[in-house]
């Protein structure tokens, strides 16, 4: 494209293709530069071109990197390491509006003032800069494009509010990573960009931006300098910056350079703020959407004629301040301040005492400070390079090793990655100088690869703290609408499309508590939605799984193996109770529906063999009467009634009333009347739970452990819990009614009125102690009277040479006497007047009771034998145990003449023989004969 020399200036906002544009017109020219202001954007134009012209004329050289091709047409650069002399073609500057930076803006003002193709140079920037380019650079033409979408405001939005494909801006490190560790908990994920990065980092998370691994992303100000991705919205997390010496508010065409980023293409694009960040002004948020700024008026400007004659004399020139008002002299850089400082000390000055080595020193100098360290250990770093290369002329080859291999390491967090990443940069610049070190391939390989490793070991530490790939890839799916596929192991495990994301218990999917907030709730969409086929599968394999694995618990549950799978609710009557299945919603209607069918007919079954005599006394047609009403009674209240509650309607009820109820397995006891197939573990299990959700209980009850005679009474216990559990509280423990029954049969034989001591069978059957027995009688409406007596040992002790024997009788022995004891139970006999008498034993104490019925309870108390006898169900019973008519005498021949209750004399205790084979009848007899 041979013609004449021009300069043109492509202004306009972001969006507008003005780097595109650059690329094209370099490509038509035989060989061509430009100048980007980011070494990752640099990477990015580099491949572009490589695509299509091949990487054999395609150089790329930035700080770090440095790829040129024995053929090179094309260079690719960062401003700063842009190439002179060489006479290109085509030269493009891209972002010059970055003159006005206080950092870097004197670099762009000497590329902008002096830097020219041999053709045609293109400045490609903001319409801000049109004035002083105008002025500065003669004859230069402007070419104005037009964003090709919309940019409009939407004002502030909450982070968890944020829409896909978003960009949250944030003005420093730690800002960056709070912002994507609440997206990642919130959103699934968000890829991570910051001009700290390395390119190869970069690449891959804006790649995982790029192919919808994650739909976030959070960057610095970075963005904004021509990085092409596909953003929606651009949020300012921050609207001010730390510029390296102060905070300050970011300008409104800086807020646009970054809110630019949003809409690519014929895409409309969005930006607003969100976080802590105030709403923009209504006037700024007008500038940014019509693209009007205040023009700018002075760019940064350092003198490029450098005296290297000394330190003095290049320090001196350095400070030099331009004589066009449109420039104003930049702030003191890194470089002139690690000159400063290093021109202070005398073996420096020493060695830099001529042009060259001054000009070595500068090329030091320039090192950039990506270790971020302070100014005297940057300072130090760069005395020990250049004492070397003057002295050696290379940096030592084992120096250089030592440095590099103590970064080549991948172990560590995201901070201590990047800070090794900062470091081997420094090396890669000084491996990247022509002639600064022995091997430059070698050194420029080294570090290359320590950085390639490090940027990928930085790579997956972002990507592990910053994404939930589970949660993303679900997002992705579900946005695609793609089916999602569920899989369920033995163990209710869930994993989707390969993700473990919870947990099946029965019909309800539990999410990985790991997970808590947005991030939870998007797990548990998308798991549920790939869960209802499973849902269909299990729901058929449970309509037919047999009863016995299915059960309930004693709170009324209903279990399938170990997972909960409905609840027992109070039905219309009490042993018919209905079911409340635990299905999620997701899974559908006809799922819910078969659970609950399956679990009604498990809980009918289960009524039907458990309360059989009761469901059979119910459906027999041939009771009528009192006896149907009483029968109706026992199966409202399932088999056991306390005989009080109904003493008036057992009394009505004739001997065939109570034949025909006891057919049916009825006992009709003294204190309960119930059916004994009914007390078994099981059906007490289910009649606690029927019985607590009939009387509408908040906490059911558990049933005693079985087996046991007794067990403690209990406090705080609702009403009625004892009899449904088939016990009956007496004192401080309850009795199983069964076997209460037992015990109410022998205190029957026993002198209720006039006393009697508890026999061993009593305890027995009860398994009790004395005390305890004592505390259940008193609870039964009997009187126990505590006493103590002395309890008489029997000492037999014959002569020497005699053998003991429990054969021997009281007269046996003439000289023995025979020891009275209170009771008369037995004898002491000393025998052999020759054996010296033992001593004394003091005698141990025992402590009896004696019961007598106290008439408490509203049941009475057990008659004494021959004081008549009541039957099974507590009727009186004349002589020969026939019944005795109501209301007649013992014979049965009516109602008493004097029309009075009949009066019962009190006889004396009947007269116990006493055996002549027992070897102490004779002391017995004596004592008899003593009362």
């Amino acid at each position: 494209m041979a013609g004449e020399r021009q300069i043109t200036a492509v202004l306009g906002p972001t969006n507008t293709g003005k780097t595109h544009y650059a690329i094209e017109r370099m490509l038509g020219y035989r060989t061509g530069v430009i100048g980007l202001p980011l070494r990752l954007l640099a990477r990015e134009v580099y491949d572009r071109i490589v695509a299509v012209r091949g990487p054999s004329v395609v150089a790329l050289v930035t700080g770090e990197e440095r790829i040129v091709p024995p053929r090179t047409q094309y260079w690719v650069c960062t401003v700063e390491a842009m190439p002179e002399g060489i006479g290109p073609d085509f030269l493009a500057i891209d972002e010059i509006q970055l003159c006005a930076d206080p950092e870097r803006g004197h670099v762009f003002t000497d590329r902008l003032l002096r830097a020219r193709g041999t053709q045609e140079t293109l400045f490609l920037g903001s319409d801000t800069m049109r004035g002083v380019i105008a002025e500065l650079v003669p004859g230069v033409q402007f070419v104005r494009r037009e964003r090709m979408s919309t940019l409009s405001y939407s004002g502030p939005r909450k982070i968890s509010r944020m829409q896909p494909r978003s960009a949250i801006v944030g003005f420093s490190v730690d800002n960056v990573y709070a912002i994507a560790e609440l997206i990642r908990r919130q959103k699934g994920g968000a890829a991570v960009v910051m001009g700290a990065l390395s390119p190869r980092t970069r690449n891959a998370q804006v790649e995982m931006y790029q192919n919808g691994d994650v739909d976030f992303l959070v960057a610095t100000d970075a963005i904004g300098m021509g990085l092409n991705l596909d953003i929606d919205h651009v949020a300012f997390s921050s609207l001010s910056k730390f510029d390296g010496r102060r905070m300050r508010p970011l300008a409104p065409n800086e807020l646009a350079q970054i809110a630019g980023r949003a809409g690519r293409g014929m895409s409309h694009g969005t930006f607003g703020v969100t976080g802590e960040a105030p709403a923009l002004p209504d006037e700024v948020a007008e500038a940014i959407m019509e693209h009007r700024f205040t023009p700018i008026r002075k760019l940064n400007w350092r003198n490029a004629r450098l005296d290297f004659g000394s330190i003095d004399a290049l320090i001196s020139s350095l400070e030099v301040s331009s004589d066009d008002m449109l420039l104003m002299r930049a702030r003191e850089a890194d470089d002139l301040m690690a000159l400063k400082s290093l021109e202070k000390q005398a073996e420096i000055r020493a060695r830099a005492s001529d042009g060259a080595s001054v000009k070595l020193l500068w090329d030091m100098c320039r090192i950039p400070d990506f270790r971020g360290i302070s100014h005297a250990e940057h300072a130090s770093m760069i005395e020990n390079i250049f004492c070397d290369l003057h002295e050696r002329g290379r940096v030592p080859d084992d120096w250089m090793a030592r440095q590099v291999r103590r970064l080549d390491r991948t172990d560590g967090d995201i901070d201590t990655l990047s800070k090794r990443l900062a470091f081997i940069r420094t090396w890669t610049y000084v491996a990247q100088r022509k002639g600064w070190v022995n091997d430059e391939n070698h050194w420029r390989g080294e570090t290359r690869a320590v950085e390639d490793r490090l940027s990928d070991a930085l790579h997956e530490r972002l990507t592990q703290r910053f994404v939930d790939r589970r949660t993303s890839v679900l997002l992705r799916r579900l946005k695609q609408k793609e089916a999602l596929l569920a899989e369920v192991n033995d163990k209710g495990e869930v994993t989707v499309e390969g993700e473990f994301v919870g947990r099946l218990e029965g019909f309800r999917f539990s999410a990985d508590k790991a997970e808590t907030g947005q991030e939870a709730k998007t797990l548990r969409q998308a798991a549920l939605q790939a869960l209802v086929p499973q849902f269909h599968l299990r729901a058929d394999r449970f309509y037919n799984a047999p009863d016995t694995e299915i059960d309930f618990t004693e709170q009324g549950g209903l279990m399938w193996g170990e997972h909960a799978v409905g609840k027992l609710v109070a039905g219309a009557e009490p042993m018919k109770p209905m079911v409340d299945v635990f299905v999620d919603e997701e899974a559908g209607v006809d799922v819910a529906q078969k659970v609950q069918r399956r679990l009604q007919h498990f809980i009918d079954r289960k009524v039907a063999a458990l309360f059989e005599p009761l469901l059979n006394l119910s459906r027999d047609e041939e009771l009528t009467g009192l006896a149907r009403g009483f029968a109706f009674r026992m199966v409202e209240n399932l088999g056991i009634i306390p005989r009080g509650d109904v003493a008036d309607e057992v009394k009505e009820l004739d001997q065939d009333a109570r034949g025909a109820l006891r057919k049916h397995g009825i006992r009709f006891g003294q204190f309960t009347i119930f059916m004994p197939l009914l007390l078994k573990p099981a059906p007490t299990r289910l009649r606690l739970v029927l019985w607590s959700l009939a009387n509408g209980l908040q906490e059911f009850p558990e049933a005693p452990p079985p087996g046991l005679v007794t067990v403690p009474s209990g406090q705080g216990l609702p009403r009625g819990y004892h009899a449904m559990s088939g016990y009956r509280a007496a004192g401080e423990r309850a009795i199983r009614i069964d076997m209460l029954e037992r015990l109410a049969d022998m205190l029957r034989v026993e002198d209720s009125r006039g006393g009697f001591e508890a026999k061993a069978d009593m305890l027995s059957i009860t398994g009790m102690t004395l005390e305890q027995f004592a505390d259940l009688m008193q609870g039964l409406g009997y009187k126990a009277e505590k006493g103590e007596r002395e309890k008489v040992k029997i000492l037999a002790e014959a002569a020497p040479e005699a053998e003991k024997t429990e054969d021997v009788s009281a007269e046996a022995a003439p000289e023995a006497e025979v020891a009275e004891d209170t009771a008369a139970e037995v004898a002491v006999v000393e025998a052999a007047p020759e054996v010296e008498a033992a001593e004394p034993e003091v005698p141990e104490i025992e402590v009896y009771y004696t019961f007598t019925w106290a008439g408490r309870q509203s049941t009475r108390g057990p008659r004494r034998g021959g004081q008549g006898r009541r039957d099974q169900g507590g009727a009186p019973r004349g002589k020969g145990g026939k019944p005795q008519a109501k209301g007649g005498n013992a014979k049965g021949k009516g109602p008493r003449r004097d029309g009075g209750t009949k009066q019962y004399q009190a006889r004396p205790p009947k007269q116990d023989k006493i055996d002549p084979n027992n070897p102490f009848a004779a002391a017995l007899m004596g004592l008899k004969s003593k009362d």
